[in-house]
């Protein structure tokens, strides 16, 4: 009997068992971003019945070089191109806010310390976000490797994202809470929120983390953990939340707006100031914005459907350049 290469399966496909000195042939893989699953991977059963070994790294190598599409991956990197672009330029213009906030002095108050904060932790999130996509995501061997520090700097971000909507639901709560309840102390209150924007968040990403590391799934822990994971819900469940609670809030200030100042000023000292009115301008205007990403992101088409490219982009464009607005 001729010498056989044992069947196997390496993650992605399942190899048959092959006679030595021929190789075997599979589909690529759907599940994988930028793959062509019309197309065939393939694996060499060497002479003397053995898998062959990539000479770099000596272990079993399946060869998917040829499932990519070049047409499709010039896409994706034109893609990336555009969250780069974008979080560069949203970083220089948080920069330079922050810069002018910290400079005039006579700008401080309660509103522009939350101010600053939102902008700070946007700017972190958005140098992260460049950071990944430089060291991370144009590196294919760091995916590879799957190091203990791609999966640190995936956990670092995606706290500095949760802050983002954290501190965009102190901006909502901190109007509600002047309007709502008149005489309590600013000072008070804007410690409170100093816990909520960066203590709080990290409440779902330690869950977040653990129960992703502790995973049995292998998708789940491989490749700096750059796909996709069920576990992501830990995530999405807390910022939705806070979305839903800011549009609770901006409602609710609207209606006691509209009461204040249909009453006319036989009211007195009860009519909103204009400083408190400015406020509520400047943040009905913020809170969409900050949001835009996450009412075009859940939505997500399948991959090579007729309008993925469309959503890419548009996901790019708003989650990238939203904090430039």
């Amino acid at each position: 009997a001729g010498l056989f290469c044992p069947g196997t399966f390496d993650g992605w496909s399942c190899w048959p068992e092959t006679p030595a000195g021929s190789s075997a042939h599979a589909p690529c893989p759907d599940f994988v971003t930028g793959f062509d699953p019309t197309r065939m991977a393939h694996k060499e059963c060497l002479e003397n019945g053995t898998w062959f070994r990539h000479p770099s790294s000596g272990q079993v190598w399946s060869n998917y070089t040829t499932c990519v599409n070049m047409d499709d991956l010039n896409w994706r990197q034109q893609v990336n191109r555009i969250y780069e672009i974008g979080y560069l330029v949203s970083l220089v213009a948080l920069l330079i806010s922050l810069g002018i906030l910290f400079y005039f002095k006579p700008l401080r108050c309660a509103r522009t310390t939350l101010h600053m904060n939102l902008f700070a932790s946007f700017a972190m999130n958005n140098a992260l976000w460049l950071l990944w996509y430089r060291i991370v995501v144009n590196q294919p061997e760091v995916i590879v490797e799957n190091g203990e520090g791609c999966k640190i700097l995936h956990v670092v971000l995606h706290f500095f994202l949760m802050t983002n909507y954290a501190w965009m639901l102190c901006e909502g709560l901190y109007l509600h809470t002047l309007l709502v309840a008149a005489f309590i102390s600013e000072s008070r209150l804007v410690k409170w929120l100093y816990g909520l924007g960066w203590a709080m968040p990290l409440v779902p990403t330690v869950i977040y983390t653990s129960l992703r590391a502790a995973s049995s799934d292998e998708n789940d822990t491989k490749e700096c953990w750059i796909s996709e994971s069920p576990y992501t819900i830990v995530l999405i469940i807390p910022v939705c939340a806070s979305m839903v609670l800011n549009l609770i809030f901006l409602c609710n200030i609207l209606r006691v707006l509209l009461i204040k100042l249909r009453a006319g000023p036989h009211v007195g000292s009860s009519r909103p100031s204009s400083t408190l009115l400015q406020a509520v301008r400047a943040t009905l205007l913020l809170v969409p914005l900050l949001g835009l990403h996450y009412l075009v992101t859940p939505f997500r088409p399948s991959q090579n459907h007729p309008w993925e490219g469309v959503y890419e982009v548009t996901s790019a464009i708003t989650a990238s350049f939203q904090a430039s607005f």
